[in-house]
C-alpha cells in the first residue's frame, strides 16, 4: 500500500491516477477521515481514447481531490480496490492520499507539491 502525503490550498487540486481492474470486477472507493469536510473526491476524466485498451486490459483511472476553503485542516483518504459481490473479501489494492489544506493560497515552503500533478500508479 502506497502513502502519499500533499499540501494544497483552498481551490487547488490533486489528480490521482489509478490502475482500474473493472475486467475482473474490481471498482476504486474511497473513504475520507479526519477534518472530512476540507477535501471533496470526484471520478475525473475516463480513459483518453474509449474502446483503446484489448478486451481484459487494465484501465488507468483518474479522481481529482479538491481542498475546499477556507482550509486549515488535514484529512486522510484511503482508496480500496474492491469487488462489490464480496464484501468481505480484502483490497485487491489500496492506496492512501494524507491532505493538508493550508489557510489561504500558501503552501509551506518545501513542501515539493505542485498543486493539480500526481498520481499513484
Amino acid at each position: 500500500m502506497e502513502v502519499r502525503r500533499v499540501v494544497l490550498g483552498p481551490g487547488e487540486t490533486y489528480a490521482v491516477r489509478l490502475t482500474g481492474r473493472g475486467a475482473r470486477g474490481y471498482v476504486w472507493t474511497w473513504r475520507v477521515t479526519g477534518d472530512a469536510d476540507v477535501v471533496a473526491v470526484a471520478p475525473g476524466a475516463g480513459p483518453a481514447v474509449p474502446g483503446a485498451a484489448p478486451p481484459g486490459a487494465a484501465v488507468e483511472l483518474a479522481y481529482v481531490v479538491r481542498a475546499r476553503p477556507p482550509g486549515g485542516g488535514r484529512a486522510r483518504i484511503r482508496f480500496a480496490q474492491v469487488r462489490p459481490p464480496y464484501p468481505d473479501e480484502a483490497p485487491y489494492d489500496e492506496f492512501v492520499l494524507d491532505v493538508e489544506v493550508t489557510r489561504g493560497n500558501e503552501a509551506p515552503p518545501g513542501s515539493g507539491v505542485t498543486p493539480g500533478s500526481g498520481g499513484a500508479g
